[in-house]
């Protein structure tokens, strides 16, 4: 039993460097966006919806589940595991948005940041 165990654990993998990379500035455009996220039909602040994402991120790891950015997004911040339910994003007076679509147009942007960083360095 604990030899299974800890084969299993031989196998957990953390996400490969450039994707934790841009997961790291997903969770920090939400934990600086002053947005609240809503899970489950409660609302919680921006630092809250961080700790409980890397907490899901954490989870997905260990099952080796984050190969992409987009499976962090599809996996962990788009909808509860346990209710199945979207988690939203609102930000300042707006309107509340499904979490995926928010996190995808984020990663849009820190990849077309990157984008210009890498032309800027040529």
């Amino acid at each position: 039993m604990i030899g299974t165990a800890a084969c299993a654990l031989a196998f957990a993998a953390p996400a490969p460097a450039p994707v934790k990379a841009e997961i790291n500035a997903l969770l920090a455009a939400l934990a600086s966006s002053g947005c609240e996220f809503q899970r489950n039909g409660s609302w919680h602040n921006a630092a809250e919806a961080r700790s409980h994402l890397l907490r899901k991120l954490d989870y997905l790891e260990k099952k080796n589940l984050v190969k992409r950015t987009e499976d962090f997004i599809e996996g962990a911040a788009s909808s509860s595991s346990m209710s199945g339910k979207a988690y939203q994003v609102r930000c300042a007076a707006g309107k509340a948005v499904e979490s995926e679509g928010w996190m995808r147009s984020q990663l849009k942007v820190i990849r077309g940041g990157a984008a210009a960083a890498g032309e800027g360095a040529r």
